[in-house]
């Protein structure tokens, strides 16, 4: 019989530091997922107002030409998104699918805090948001 705790030295710090390694991971994804939460909530806010910015740039000749119907100038559209996101700081994407809507997409990125420590530096998140130009009363009130 061998006397109790012959070869298991040091099998409790062992344990300890995998058990505070696993802990520091959990914390970083807790802190550094608030940062990804944030960054996702500004790149979408920005997306928006960016969108609206360019949703708002009407064509007066086509207006005038046609009654009063507004309509969305493309090229006054995509430059008034750039606008606004320089104006902003941020860069982002913009397009005008089919049915006269601004689509914007942006991109924001955050330096992590603890999981910079594993290798991952940054957390990264893209929104993208519309906006339509709408005219007179779609819905009467109930």
């Amino acid at each position: 019989m061998r006397p109790s705790g012959i070869g298991e030295k040091g099998s409790i710090t062992l344990f300890v530091a995998v058990f505070a390694f696993a802990l520091l991971v959990c914390a970083g994804l807790v802190v550094d997922g608030g940062a990804k939460i944030q960054a996702y909530r500004e790149a979408y806010a920005v997306a928006e107002e960016a969108a609206r910015a360019g949703a708002g740039q009407v064509s007066l000749d086509h207006a005038y030409r046609h009654g009063g119907r507004l309509q969305i100038d493309r090229a006054k559209a995509m430059a008034g998104v750039q606008a606004y996101l320089r104006s902003v700081g941020h860069s982002g994407d913009a397009s005008m699918p089919a049915g006269g809507a601004v689509q914007v997409s942006v991109t924001v990125s955050r330096p992590t805090v603890l999981l910079s420590m594993i290798g991952i530096g940054e957390v990264t998140a893209t929104a993208t948001a519309t906006a339509a130009l709408l005219q007179g009363i779609d819905q009467g009130e109930q």
